[in-house]
């Protein structure tokens, strides 16, 4: 008599390392949603630990760019919080709030400050955090069969992990209203229209796109990217004298970076820079 086949563990129960996969390839960090049975919805401890790959990226100088996926038809449906840690007792006032800053708003502002640039590959529907998780990147790159779903009217909630913060930023307010408001799915191409997609791929080329697109950052100068990063995302914030005075610090702070350096004297010297993230 032969043993029975072994069952494919529960999602819940599976290895993280399995649930989020992780590869760094010519200088570029590749963060993988891997739930495809629960169109990759995320977990408390998937979360953390995509938060803590994003630090590791901006510490580790071998990492120049990052790319954040997924597998399967979904990039990320949204929150799972079935695996969550029980809190146990009655709710009280405060106990929401505190989970979205320590939970939704935390994931966010990791790839927000990621001081590595940022590639969304978004292979399937982006649905409530998942949305955010995909527009909170530098750059997004859609496959032709990816959605992009506000999803909280549709439950009666609030949008939370950054969404009335970054929606305006992209589309502006009254669009945001609109994608808010009703909670419909947007496809890829219409996404592009909006100004939340920068490019949309055929679904097999998604891979190939985004590598192309991160090879090419991981190749430039990483800290004046990670500087024009700060500068950018930072100057809906406050008013044109902030924004100039940040603008001088940075510029003040790459100039002592030897990528910067290299660009001046290539450019002097008439030749194609070689930077190496320094």
């Amino acid at each position: 008599m032969t043993d029975s086949p072994r069952a494919e563990p529960p999602p819940a129960t599976r290895p993280l390392d399995t649930r989020v996969r992780h590869r760094t390839d010519n200088g570029v960090s590749w963060i993988t949603l891997n739930r495809p049975e629960a169109m990759n919805a995320v977990t408390w401890d998937q979360r953390e630990r995509i938060i803590a790959l994003l630090a590791e990226a901006s510490a580790d100088p071998a990492v120049r760019a990052v790319v954040l996926t997924a597998t399967g038809r979904g990039f990320c449906a949204g929150a799972d919080l079935r695996g969550a840690p029980a809190t146990g007792g009655e709710r009280v006032a405060g106990d929401v709030a505190r989970m979205i800053r320590l939970g939704a708003q935390r994931l966010i502002t990791a790839v927000l400050d990621c001081e590595k640039p940022v590639i969304a590959a978004v292979n399937g529907t982006a649905a409530g955090i998942g949305a955010h998780l995909a527009l909170a990147c530098d750059l997004v790159v859609a496959a032709e069969s990816a959605r992009f779903i506000e999803v909280f009217v549709r439950r009666g909630l609030v949008p939370d992990g950054g969404g009335a913060y970054l929606l305006p930023r992209l589309v502006g307010p009254q669009r945001a209203k609109e994608l808010i408001f009703f909670g419909d799915a947007v496809p890829a191409a219409e996404a592009q229209r909006l100004g939340l997609v920068n490019r949309v791929v055929p679904d097999g080329e998604l891979e190939a796109c985004a590598r192309e697109w991160a090879e090419r950052l991981a190749q430039g100068p990483t800290r004046a990217i990670a500087l024009a990063k700060q500068l950018v995302n930072g100057s809906l914030d406050g008013d044109r004298a902030a924004a100039l005075a940040a603008e001088a610090t940075a510029q003040e702070i790459n100039m002592t970076t030897a990528d910067a350096a290299e660009g001046v004297a290539s450019f002097v010297e008439r030749r194609t820079p070689k930077y190496l993230g320094r």
